[in-house]
């Protein structure tokens, strides 16, 4: 662990972003040890508003690692104590989510490759989260999400019979388990989690369900425990099609993306009242896995998210609060097929973060600064 304490309580007191009058900038993150071969490298995963990111790296014996990026640039790598770290094994750590606090949430797979999550205070001292309903075999277990300024954390996690339920832990430890009504209860069904931003100050969050025909459906659930369920309308009803929420703010409006009956992605906005916005990026594909996905929401109603073109090519882009629509590519990223920029997270000051895979199919963190 290189400094990780230190560096947490440091990025505390660091604010980078203010007012800029000049074009968006891209900086490119590698972190130090990651692999370079295809699949390989950095994967940059959330900001906070202070410009603290979190994220992942993969070794170059496929292990996966942690790391914690202050807004001056110095990074900081760790590893969840019982994370497994066996050469070509697929283990290790993912950190999701780095709070308003510098608290951060993800899992991490052990050396048994069964799933515990994990939360990393800004002291750096580490506390293992396990659902009392998971799953303990292979590919099981425990997922936290997000965790909101007050230290709530949301997840889902897998039981003995790969059905998905979501939980709450409260900041003294506590887990509360919950299912949406219309959940199924077959393997790769029931109630789920986004690993965004999907639970807000206010303690409300977001997730998707899968009923009994493993068809999508939203959910938003309020701090007492009442479940709201929606669809946007055009979504398929197909195995694998509907509505994924992925993001909420603190007004409570949500974002995400439905998959329609031909498999194609199309992103959406619900307001806090339950009306729903839809919209495509332009150039967005209209085939099979391609289209538009809404990803994350900010305090202002911005959205970042990305679209897959017509050549399987990713780009990233904003939906500024009153509907405008804005393309970016980070400036190593790869044209082919599979390639390209995954825009994931933005801040309250509109700094996104995310991945891009270039030409030889070597992954790297972004972010892009107002």
């Amino acid at each position: 662990m290189k400094r990780i304490g230190i560096l947490l309580l440091v990025f505390c007191t660091c604010f980078i972003f203010g007012a800029r009058a000049q074009a968006p900038k891209i900086i490119t993150i590698d972190v130090p040890g990651a692999g370079t071969a295809a699949g390989q490298g950095t994967y940059t995963y959330s900001i906070n508003d202070t410009g603290a990111i979190t994220g992942w790296y993969v070794d170059d014996v496929w292990v996966w690692h942690g790391f914690l990026r202050i807004p001056d640039g110095a990074i900081a790598t760790f590893n969840a104590p019982g994370a497994g770290e066996a050469p070509d094994s697929y283990e290790g750590t993912v950190p999701y989510m780095i709070g308003p606090s510098g608290a951060i949430v993800g899992y991490y797979e052990d050396a048994s490759e069964v799933i515990h999550g994990f939360l990393l205070t800004p002291y750096g001292i580490f506390t293992p989260i396990n659902a009392p309903g998971a799953g303990t075999g292979a590919g099981l277990g425990t997922l936290p999400g997000s965790i909101n300024s007050s230290g709530e954390i949301f997840g889902a996690y897998f039981d003995s019979n790969s059905v998905w339920h979501a939980f709450l832990r409260a900041p003294n430890g506590e887990i509360t388990e919950f299912n949406a009504p219309g959940a199924g209860n077959g393997p790769g069904q029931g109630t789920s989690a986004s690993v965004n931003t999907a639970i807000n100050a206010a303690g409300t969050v977001c997730g998707e369900f899968a009923d009994s025909n493993t068809v999508w459906h939203g959910y938003v659930r309020d701090p007492y425990g009442r479940i709201t369920e929606f669809d946007v309308r055009g979504a398929g009803t197909g195995s694998g099609q509907g509505t994924q929420p992925s993001g909420i703010n603190s007004e409570g409006a949500v974002t995400g993306s439905y998959i329609d009956t031909n498999g194609v992605n199309h992103g959406f906005l619900r307001d806090p009242d339950g009306g729903i916005t839809k919209f495509d990026y332009p150039e967005a594909g209209i085939g099979a896995g391609q289209g538009t996905i809404g990803i994350m929401i900010n305090a202002a109603g911005a959205i970042t998210g990305t679209y897959v073109d017509a050549g399987g090519v990713y780009h990233g882009f904003l939906r500024a609060p009153d509907g405008a629509l804005t393309s970016f590519n980070a400036p190593a990223a790869g044209d082919q097929s599979g390639q390209g920029t995954v825009a994931i997270f933005i801040n309250s000051p509109v700094a996104v973060t995310g991945y891009y895979a270039d030409s030889n199919g070597v992954y790297h963190g972004f972010l892009r600064l107002p």
